[in-house]
């Protein structure tokens, strides 16, 4: 592999380099920061998907600012990516990077705090001149003051050694400077032993109206790889084994969360052999999916990105009403829109699914950041009683199961459901492994097709509220069947005819039978994690805390504590052991990205006492702060 590269590359090194050492490590993470227009997000894509291909197991963390072009050289304009990879399972983008890469004084001065000493630190030192450093607050150069004495700095000019190896290709200054972050990488590349070969056929694919850009970029992310390999400054490469035992076998491939979730939808309303329909209004992090899903057609998938939320959700009523699988993404804001059409689908029971990517409010708050704040709203957020089930994903690649079981619940009981992802699980990746599709469960449904009630007088009818005495959900009649036209609205419906009702009692009626439908919803029972049986203390999570919380369990294990481990998928109904598995331990911690949703309705439900843990900085916990927690729970009060 590094031959290959070596003997192609611009400014080749000598034909036989001195060898350099290298060393095997087990997990390694890696921070790659810089202006959001110095494409870390691209660099961090890149660099993970090689390590992909390379069977490592990994986590990412993307990080980026909410405006799009946020002030150069500025702490807020800042943008990053986090890798965590190894040769084992692991769970969590890592808490502290064992590299950063600053592309200039911002980026240095923005995650330093993050780095633990004797960590690698990769700079630009093209960028640390009096002007950017002064825009952050540096004095004086911390390349120079002894500031960074406690960690392993590499200054490398970057800017510099790009411009040098791209000035046969007939660049200007600034179009040859934007090819910097692929000098980064190959040298990022080199000192982890990456595949290369993807990566360049990646360029050429990208750049492919633009030949001369596309293999700027390739030279100079060769350039890149040789200058580690020829430099002194790096004596040291390392490997990192494929994670050939964390993999059960199988066709694995890397994936977002927003990928998976989206790839989930249509393999349900494959498997339900019915039409995808999405009515969607963009808003991060959200708007990936409707990407993704409008690129679908040959799978019967049709995306209508509508003027605004309410028209968003609309339109997937109608496409639910018109017998669809149907479907509308968006954030807790839009949620907040969306609130009074929800209410109609509960009253007009229809399945109709609505993805919640959570990130932080409240009103616009932190676009860009990751939140599980919105649990109450999705519980209670609209007038009147009008319940909702609700699922989450624990990891990037359970959001595409977490949106098929959600498919699963909407169709066959005829409700509106909730899929609570959030901004940490979209934009995060892992491996995920493709599933044979006779793995996947049978969602066909059975459309209304003629009468289904006989009058006292012997005439047959069709009862548009007449329910299945299992599920209690009402039959779905396709408009235009012959004989099946009922109304629809958001009046009170009379029981079984569908008429419209004022009755008091009927409205009672219809109120209890509603709830009564979705605390009958079958979910599985809670499982839990305790090995030693012997645990007084259990960690109850839901969504994206699972990652966290089980690399938390772990640590704490591994000191020879007692913890036992539920993570909730399935957060209304509650499945039906929770309480008794709340009853048998004597402390419950619930951590969460919030001020103690879940904590909230655990003590209200089951009257026991919840020990809170929560956050709300925009980013996820890291697993030693939780260990932390954990030992203390256990140990004292």
């Amino acid at each position: 592999m590094t031959s290959q590269v070596s003997s192609t590359a611009e400014g080749a090194a000598p034909a036989d380099p001195p060898a350099k050492e290298v060393r095997r490590l087990d997990r390694v993470i890696i921070r790659f920061a810089g202006d959001s227009g110095d494409g870390m997000q691209l660099t961090g894509d890149r660099f993970t998907s090689e390590t992909a291909s390379f069977g490592n197991d990994l986590s990412t963390l993307p990080n980026f600012p909410a405006e799009i072009r946020a002030p150069a050289g500025t702490l807020p304009g800042v943008s990053s990516f986090q890798l965590h990879f190894a040769d084992h399972d692991i769970l969590t983008p890592g808490d502290a990077p064992n590299v950063l890469v600053a592309m200039n004084p911002a980026a240095l001065k923005a995650n330093i705090a993050d780095v633990p000493h004797g960590a690698e630190i990769i700079v630009n030192t093209d960028e640390f001149t009096k002007r950017p450093m002064a825009k952050v607050g540096y004095d004086a150069s911390p390349l120079e003051d002894g500031s960074l004495d406690a960690y392993n700095v590499h200054p490398v000019p970057l800017t510099t050694l790009t411009i040098e190896a791209l000035k046969d290709y007939g660049l200007s200054r600034k179009e040859a400077e934007r090819s910097k972050n692929m000098f980064a990488l190959g040298l990022l590349s080199w000192m982890y032993h990456r595949p290369t070969e993807s990566t360049e056929a990646f360029l050429r694919k990208k750049f492919a109206k633009k030949p001369q850009i596309a293999e700027a970029n390739v030279a100079a992310f060769r350039a890149g790889w040789n200058f580690g390999e020829t430099t002194e400054d790096f004596a040291v490469s390392y490997e990192v084994a494929p994670a050939t035992s964390a993999f059960p076998p199988g066709t694995y491939r890397n994936i977002s969360g927003n990928l998976a979730l989206s790839y989930g939808l249509i393999a349900a309303s494959r498997q339900a052999d019915l039409p995808l329909y999405l009515g969607s209004y963009p808003i991060t992090p959200a708007s990936d999916i409707l990407h993704e899903l409008s690129k679908h057609k040959n799978f019967g998938v049709r995306t209508f990105q509508a003027e605004d939320e309410i028209a968003g959700i609309g339109a997937a009523l109608g496409a639910a009403f018109g017998g669809a699988l149907a479907v509308t993404t968006t954030s807790g804001p839009g949620v907040a829109l969306k609130s009074e059409a929800i209410g109609l689908a509960v009253s007009l029971e229809l399945p109709l699914l609505i993805v919640d990517i959570q990130r932080g409010g409240p009103s616009t708050g932190l676009p860009t950041k990751t939140e599980q704040a919105d649990l109450l709203q999705a519980m209670y957020g609209r007038n009147g009683e009008a319940p909702v089930p609700i699922v989450a994903p624990r990891t990037p690649a359970d959001c595409f199961d977490a949106a098929i079981d959600a498919a699963r619940i909407a169709l066959i009981y005829r409700t509106p459901v909730f899929l609570l992802s959030d901004g940490y699980l979209a934009n995060g990746s892992e491996p995920w492994r493709v599933p044979d599709t006779d793995e996947l469960p049978d969602l066909r449904v059975q459309f209304a097709s003629g009468p289904n009630h006989e009058l006292a007088d012997g005439t047959e009818v069709f009862w548009p509220y007449k329910r299945d005495p299992h599920t209690l959900a009402r039959p779905w009649a396709v408009p235009g069947t012959p004989g099946l036209e009922h109304r629809i609205g958001g009046i009170e419906k009379q029981d079984g005819t569908g008429n419209i009702s004022y009755d008091p009692a009927n409205h009672d009626f219809m109120v209890r039978t509603r709830q009564a439908k979705v605390d009958g919803i079958a979910v599985p029972d809670v499982e839990v994690d305790d090995p030693s049986g012997e645990a007084r203390t259990l960690v109850l999570g839901w969504g994206s805390t699972y990652g966290p919380v089980t690399a938390a369990v772990r640590r704490v294990r591994a000191e020879g504590e007692r913890v036992a481990q539920a993570h909730l998928r399935h957060l209304n109904p509650f499945p039906g052991n929770l309480g008794e598995v709340l009853a048998r331990y004597d402390k419950v911690v619930v951590p969460e990205m919030n001020l103690g949703q879940l904590a909230t309705l655990l003590r209200a439900r089951y009257l026991t006492d919840i020990r809170s843990y929560t956050q709300v900085s925009g980013m996820p916990f890291k697993a030693e702060q939780l260990a932390t927690v954990l030992k203390e729970a256990i140990h004292h009060g």
